[in-house]
């Protein structure tokens, strides 16, 4: 989960205001989303068409992106995994062959673990403070309630309170980043 932590950035992030804003976002991230698609889909021309859709639907949802919530990579990567699926699925329905066959031969490449792991640390990057600590130490380090209370010199009451706040924002988070449930 450490991939985006830590300050990452050592330069500013280029975002897609204009034509030459979005140059500079493929320029940085086209090719890491290009080998990307290529691993899931192997297939070197269905791995261009998932980047130029990835670049078409960020420039047509620009306004949704919000460099100070995220990096502009995450926002690219959660487009690029929702576009290999849609490929995926329409290669599925495309095919004679049942779905059971077709899917496990898709699937072997598709590191979806990897990507979910990089959408939920983006989405977690952009709630506050509070209630990602309520969430990462209680729900995803699996700690007791009362010992992470303690910890952070808060009642139980209010631990709790930050976790169901905290699950509220990072679903509308997500939601704001394209995952569908």
């Amino acid at each position: 989960m450490g991939r985006f932590a830590g300050g990452r950035r050592a330069r500013p992030e280029p975002g897609l205001a204009d034509e030459q804003s979005l140059r500079d976002a493929y320029q940085a991230h086209g090719a890491e989303l290009y080998r990307f698609a290529l691993r899931q889909l192997h297939d070197d021309g269905a791995a261009q068409d998932v980047v130029q859709e990835v670049f078409l639907r960020a420039w047509r949802s620009s306004e949704r992106f919000d460099a100070a919530a995220g990096s502009l990579r995450g926002w690219l990567f959660a487009i690029a995994r929702h576009v290999v699926i849609d490929e995926i699925r329409r290669r599925t329905a495309r095919t004679t062959r049942d779905a059971a066959t077709a899917r496990t031969e898709l699937e072997p490449g598709f590191d979806e673990d990897r990507m979910n792991a990089w959408v939920v640390e983006e989405a977690l990057r952009r709630i506050s403070p509070e209630h990602r600590v309520a969430l990462v130490e209680t729900y995803l380090r699996g700690r007791p309630y009362p010992e992470v209370a303690a910890e952070q010199g808060i009642p139980p009451g209010t631990l709790r309170s930050r976790l169901f706040y905290g699950l509220k924002s990072l679903r509308v988070v997500m939601e704001e980043m394209g995952v569908e449930p």
